[in-house]
């Protein structure tokens, strides 16, 4: 079965006007004119067929990667819900991770939460490609605006009897 991977990477919404998608592999221009590329791969597990997060990649034309970080699904709370919901336990071949067997219909990856992924995607872009993200899109507020602290309900204050 597919991996569908054009589908993650939509649902991922990486702002990044100049991008394709290649096999299961993510290419990206961050900023135009310049050599460097960011490359997104789906990290194997030692399961056949099946994955456990993402390898995010700068790239050189002439001089090759220049570095790279693996982003876990499971360090990302990317399917955190699904496994609570499911009852999965940790260290087993379906924690944190899915597979190219589904249900028909549905995404592989379905359950996934992608929020995660894509801050740590948005860090390491800002590290190497400053501007960048900020240039691509405007910023996502929903996750990043302070949460406000409930204030108690204040009473009257009680004239005090003698």
């Amino acid at each position: 079965m597919s991996l569908q991977a054009p589908e993650f990477f939509a649902e991922l919404c990486l702002p990044f006007h100049d991008h394709t998608v290649v096999g299961n592999t993510y290419f990206a221009a961050l900023v135009p004119d310049a050599p460097l590329r960011l490359r997104i791969d789906f990290t194997g597990t030692i399961h056949a067929d099946t994955y456990g997060g993402l390898r995010v990649a700068v790239v050189h034309p002439d001089r090759g990667e220049i570095d790279a970080v693996a982003l876990s699904f499971v360090d990302h709370g990317t399917f955190h819900r699904r496994d609570e919901a499911t009852n999965t336990r940790p260290n087993t071949k379906q924690y944190g991770t899915f597979d190219t067997y589904h249900r028909p219909g549905r995404p592989p990856w379905d359950g996934a939460v992608t929020t995660g992924l894509r801050d740590a995607i948005e860090q390491y872009t800002t590290v190497w490609f400053p501007g960048a993200w900020a240039a691509s899109a405007p910023r996502r507020t929903a996750s990043r605006t302070p949460r406000s602290t409930p204030v108690p309900p204040t009473t009257p204050a009680r004239a005090r009897t003698r």
